[in-house]
């Protein structure tokens, strides 16, 4: 396997490690923290945001079902 040691060297310092296994250990960790914050932008996205929807915001406001 060839790595370019200047993207190593660079990597090092951001992630602050200190051997070529950890650096890219570490970076696998990143894009897979990357990865997974896509996929909840992608649910809230196809969802329409985050919470309850609005029908069950009302009946947790009024969870006796009475209108004012």
């Amino acid at each position: 396997m060839t790595i370019d040691r200047e993207k190593v060297e660079r990597a090092k310092g951001i992630l602050g490690t200190t051997t070529i296994a950890e650096t890219v250990d570490k970076a696998l960790d990143q894009v897979l923290s990357v990865e997974s914050r896509v996929e909840l932008f992608r649910r809230i996205l196809r969802d329409g945001g985050i919470g309850p929807a609005p029908e069950e915001l009302e009946r947790l406001r009024d969870p006796h079902g009475s209108s004012l």
